[in-house]
């Protein structure tokens, strides 16, 4: 029963009652699951690199609550708020990435991350939500204000932000933030000829990386050779399948685990598949996908344009950052390095993601004719 009352005039109570309560309780749903699998994964992990073994479920737990209020904070906005907290985010973000490139620490061969006191960041995570915001508010801006070159804008500050995130090196950042702003300009009104020669241009970006960049040079021979390089984690990932099968071995049976270096992390979904088997990777599928194809349907009949190009890019960023791990662990396509929303392990990680769906459900709440100001 619903503690808030159809008569509650108070900002929660709005909140309540105009949210996509169905979204938000396959968000929560996530949340479940990936606590449940940061218990099963991270233990042995954590062990491995010298911590207490409960060190890494702990840190996950003690985050949970802070996305969830970054969640509910968020979406209680009006669309002008999150709008401006997405601007300035953007800038923000942008700032910290360029610092990051100049005073990060290296790890494996790239500099994504800085310490912030006594936070270790990951701006480009938050990068991704905050730039699609920028750029639908660009996209709407050349529609309604002649005045203003949304375009070319849009079009500067995405090659200013793929500059950065190929500086890094982080082609799987590269590939969502592209794929998320090509959706957001292509419902904005891109020209057909301008597709085509952007699929072009996107094809040519990933054949220069390939001769460019060793890392993506590596990926991409082992992917299409396995005998070319060193497959162990896609080999044991590929083995927690197999040894899953339909209903898997139970809760804390896995052994996969125990050997899988990222096994809390890139390869969670290999590990809900041991221990959990086929259905629950299946259900774990079916809630991604419902996210994305429920947060779609709630924009038939929207008239805002920024509020479509908003959600449009939000949940395309979402869905591929979802398919991206799932697909890497199944070894569909190259390893990207890339966390399942909610359901990985992280810090920044689960941090931007909890923001991302904040301003997802905040532009896809129930509105009436004259109510969003924008």
């Amino acid at each position: 029963m619903s503690t808030f009352s159809r008569t509650d005039r108070s900002q929660l109570g709005q909140w309540w009652w105009t949210v996509d309560r169905w979204t938000l309780g396959a968000i929560l749903a996530l949340m479940f699951i990936g606590a449940i699998l940061v218990l099963a994964a991270s233990p042995a992990v954590a062990v491995r690199i010298g911590l207490d073994s409960f060190y890494l479920v702990r840190h996950h737990y003690a985050m949970l609550p802070v996305a969830l209020a970054i969640m509910i904070g968020v979406s209680v906005m009006s669309p002008r708020q999150v709008r401006r907290m997405g601007v300035i985010g953007f800038f923000i973000f942008l700032g910290l990435t360029i610092l990051t490139i100049l005073f990060g620490q290296e790890i494996k061969g790239a500099t994504r991350w800085i310490n912030i006191g006594p936070l270790n960041l990951q701006p480009s995570e938050f990068l991704k939500p905050t730039f699609a915001v920028f750029a639908a508010w660009m996209f709407s801006l050349q529609h309604s204000d002649k005045r203003v070159p949304g375009y070319l804008i849009s079009i500067a500050a995405y090659v200013v932000v793929v500059g950065l995130l190929m500086k890094q090196p982080d082609l799987g950042m590269t590939s969502v933030v592209t794929l998320t702003w090509f959706a957001q300009f292509f419902i904005a009104g891109l020209p057909i000829i301008w597709v085509v020669a952007g699929i072009g241009v996107g094809v040519g970006g990933l054949v220069i990386a390939y001769f460019t960049f060793p890392h993506v040079t590596e990926r991409i021979d082992q992917f299409l050779d396995p005998k070319a390089g060193d497959n162990y984690q896609i080999d044991r990932a590929l083995e927690a399948f197999s040894n899953g099968g339909l209903y898997g071995r139970g809760p804390g049976e896995g052994t996969v685990k125990l050997v899988l270096p990222d096994a809390h992390a890139d390869f969670v979904f290999a590990v809900a598949a041991e221990e959990f088997g086929l259905i629950v990777c299946l259900l774990i599928v079916a809630i991604f996908a419902f996210i994305v194809l429920r947060s779609l349907l709630r924009m038939v009949g929207e008239n805002n344009l920024f509020i479509l190009l908003s959600v449009t890019g939000l949940v395309t960023g979402f869905g591929l950052q979802a398919v991206i791990n799932m697909a890497s662990s199944l070894h569909l396509m190259p390893t990207k390095g890339m966390t399942l929303p909610f359901i990985s392990y992280g810090g920044s990680s689960i941090m931007a993601i909890a923001l991302t769906v904040g301003m997802l459900l905040a532009f896809t709440r129930k509105r009436f004719p004259g109510s969003v100001d924008l």
